[in-house]
């Protein structure tokens, strides 16, 4: 697998590697305090480096929103 560049969103890492003909993407958290993101989500396949990242942000907009949601706010 080859691992191009980190982007960084509203508290998490996204992590593209090429793998085979796809990209899939890691989210890690960068502090205590945010949800932490499902097996499943980590093994986001898309055939396009943007799309995979592009489906992280969303992956992470919709853990947040939950936790809001959850919180109350």
């Amino acid at each position: 697998m080859t691992t191009t560049h980190t982007y960084h969103y509203r508290g998490y890492d996204i992590v593209p590697q090429r793998q085979w003909a796809s990209w899939r993407v890691g989210i890690y958290a960068t502090r205590a305090n945010l949800p932490l993101m499902s097996q499943s989500t980590l093994r986001t396949l898309a055939s396009r480096m943007e799309e995979a990242v592009a489906e992280a942000k969303h992956s992470i907009d919709e853990a947040l929103e939950d936790m809001n949601d959850w919180l109350g706010n």
